[in-house]
């Protein structure tokens, strides 16, 4: 089984920007089949009814382990997945439930990330464009693998989604993990006036 690689192009503090840089370095690639998720992690209530107010489509999962043992015990009583509509909006039911991973999956180019982008705040997000299909490049290695080609832009975070940086936003590349990987990245960044500007990381 294949895996998939990523690599740092851009960093700004501007997610208009970052978005705007973003859709250029989509243009490179074939997008017949490309689909965009987004995600954001939300560790307090109003947070919780601020995005269940502004993504009235998005799946609210709850990742506080006391919730999950509850659930687990009484399966009846308690879930860990709602829509925005079935989620509650009364604070007392939601003040067990943080954090809580709200997400947004495969939905057609250009039709939510503007107004994810406005919504994430200070959270943790990303937004991730998949199943785009990167140009040929024979000469560099890389014959375009629609598996992991994709774009994703990494919100308030460093690049490999681990460490919260508020206000810093990274775009990366993603690619099929090889030797020629590095060197294929820094391609289609290059056609942007960017370039590798940093270590690379997993990509599932």
């Amino acid at each position: 089984m294949s895996s998939g690689i990523s690599y740092p192009v851009f960093r700004t503090s501007d997610p208009t920007e970052a978005l705007a840089v973003a859709w250029r370095l989509i243009a490179l690639g074939e997008c017949e089949y490309a689909e965009v998720s987004v995600e954001a992690e939300l560790c307090t209530v109003p947070e919780v009814l601020r995005l269940r107010r502004g993504l009235p489509d998005g799946w609210f999962r709850t990742e506080n382990d006391d919730f999950w043992a509850r659930e687990r015990d009484d399966p009846t009583q308690w879930r860990y997945e709602y829509r925005a509509s079935e989620l509650s909006g009364d604070p007392d039911d939601l003040g067990p439930m943080p954090p809580i991973w709200v997400s947004v999956l495969d939905q057609s180019l250009g039709s939510v990330e503007d107004s994810f982008a406005g919504l994430v705040g200070a959270n943790f997000g990303s937004i991730s464009w998949r199943q785009l299909i990167w140009p040929q490049a024979p000469e560099l290695g890389y014959d375009g693998r629609v598996e992991h080609d994709r774009v994703t832009l990494v919100l308030n975070c460093n690049a490999e989604g681990t460490d919260l940086e508020a206000g810093t936003h990274t775009l990366c590349i993603g690619l099929q993990r090889g030797p020629e990987a590095e060197g294929y990245a820094a391609w289609p960044a290059g056609h942007l006036g960017r370039t590798v500007i940093g270590p690379s990381y997993e990509a599932f």
